[in-house]
């Protein structure tokens, strides 16, 4: 139709040309005239479009889809080779490199976040080794990809303290750099969906929401270095979903099988100074080749409420090594989390438990920790003074709020008080506890500035034995009291 459309109108067009010819013809002869020339002209057009088709298509011929992406953009001799989409199936060689879909069509979205702290301590704390010091701790890329409407991909990649090549104390290696998480997700329905890859452990929320942004303190709390070890990540698979049991109320949960945890397989390395951290992370094959599971149950019966349990078991150390023994030992780690919001008002904490099976060196003469306990609670209030978005409304904005904070925390890295050395004499059992009192600012949601300053007292139940025994009882005491400040920010 617009094609006839088009001719009807180029003939009309044309009749001023021949104006003794108009002059004498009804307009109804003229129209017939239009009518022939179009008729013509189209029974042409359309003999010649199905002549071009029928060799296109006929058998043999290649039928070429339209590339896209820099690529396409290069100047080629061959007639047809710029419609050729780079694939397994291209012809060539230097460019083939570029045979990848996301150069013609990109689906990934690239953020992360970075902080960096400095404290002023009167001695070392757990996160903070040096009583005067700058520590850029963390610099994580974040890759997320719509893959399709069902698959998504996402991951990061851990910088920490500079990277592998960071000095730390008497000639160690300070830093880090690794996969923290890569997950492959297939979207069923919201109640139902696949998970595989690198995993986030959901035992306790702040493994889960451990960013630096995130969070309104510059330290993590301790239950989450110690008893959880976090960031704790495992490879796996499982499954996650949403119900809603009623209107107000939404109950969340996820399931993996893992790997179990990646301790040394002749001898355990849960002890009362580093906990469990040192058993995280079998990402590349399972040391014990026996699966762990793992699962996080969060129920809100109402918007600003939650409480959630999880919980983590499985073998941890493969004692079938070297002959030494035939038995495998086993851990369970157990945690509640909970968020209560009201207005301003904040209340979130967490409480984790482990109860270790056969916690024994290499020779079975000493003795690691059977259990360990300990949680924190945490108060924040939410606050933007009106004068100060009059006095200065470029720097505090709709968007900008200050918090106050307050936590207590407590770990006791032995509850079960059996640790024992050689000649049983009580290990390094150690009852760590912090009060932290902090206030931030945030421009924006997605960047913190944060003060605060915290209390650590530390008591050992090994001491009185450390006088008379220094060889066999040296413990490294954790309680410097000091300031803190840390910056931190998506980007």
């Amino acid at each position: 139709m617009r094609i006839r459309s088009i001719l009807g109108a180029l003939m009309i067009a044309s009749l001023p040309a021949m104006p003794a010819m108009a002059e004498n013809m009804t307009p109804e002869e003229i129209q017939k005239l239009v009518d022939e020339a179009v008729n013509k002209k189209l029974q042409e057009y359309e003999k010649r479009e199905g002549s071009m088709q029928q060799k296109e298509g006929q058998p043999g011929a290649p039928q070429y889809p339209v590339a896209t992406g820099p690529m396409s953009d290069i100047k080629v001799e061959r007639k047809g080779e710029e419609n050729v989409p780079l694939s397994f199936g291209s012809t060539g060689s230097g460019k083939l490199v570029y045979a990848k879909p996301f150069v013609s069509a990109p689906k990934a979205t690239i953020g992360g976040y970075a902080d960096f702290k400095f404290g002023s301590m009167t001695g070392p704390t757990l996160d903070n080794l040096s009583r005067q010091s700058f520590n850029q701790e963390r610099m994580v890329p974040f890759l997320y990809a719509d893959v399709t409407d069902r698959v998504k991909f996402m991951t990061e990649i851990e910088f920490e303290r500079g990277g592998t090549n960071s000095p730390g104390a008497n000639g160690t290696n300070a830093g880090a750099m690794q996969l923290e998480f890569m997950q492959l997700d297939y979207l069923v329905n919201e109640s139902f969906n696949l998970r595989g890859g690198i995993i986030l452990m959901p035992v306790g929320k702040f493994n889960l929401l451990h960013d630096s942004p995130l969070n309104d303190l510059p330290d993590r709390p301790m239950v989450s270095r110690i008893v959880i070890p976090s960031t704790w990540f495992e490879t796996g698979a499982g499954f996650y979903g949403t119900l809603y049991p009623s209107s107000l109320s939404k109950l969340d949960y996820e399931f993996y099988a893992v790997n179990g945890m990646g301790c040394n397989a002749q001898g355990s390395t849960i002890t009362d100074v580093n906990g469990t951290r040192n058993c995280r992370g079998s990402q590349s094959r399972d040391l014990n080749d026996n699966k762990g599971l793992v699962g996080r149950l969060a129920f809100s019966p109402m918007l600003g409420i939650e409480i959630a349990g999880s919980s983590f078991y499985g073998q941890y150390n493969n004692r079938n090594a070297a002959g030494v023994n035939n038995r495998s030992d086993y851990i369970g780690i157990y945690a509640i989390d909970w968020t209560l919001q009201r207005g301003p008002f904040e209340v979130i904490g967490e409480a984790a438990w482990s109860r270790i099976e056969g916690n024994q060196g290499t020779t079975f003469t000493t003795q690691g920790p059977s259990g360990m306990f300990g949680y924190y609670i945490q108060g924040n209030y939410h606050f933007m003074p009106e004068f100060l978005k009059k006095l200065a409304p470029s720097h505090f904005t709709e968007n900008s709020t200050f918090t106050a904070v307050v936590r207590w925390e407590t770990v006791d890295t032995d509850s079960s008080n059996n640790s024992r050395f050689a000649n049983g004499q009580i290990s390094n059992q150690r009852d760590l506890q912090r009060l932290t009192l902090g206030l931030n600012f945030r421009p924006i949601e997605d960047t913190v500035f944060k003060f605060s300053y915290m209390f650590n007292t530390q008591r050992d139940t090994s001491l009185n034995n450390f006088v008379n025994n220094p060889g066999n009882n040296q413990v490294t005491r954790i309680d410097g009291n000091g300031f803190l400040f840390m910056a931190a920010t998506y980007f």
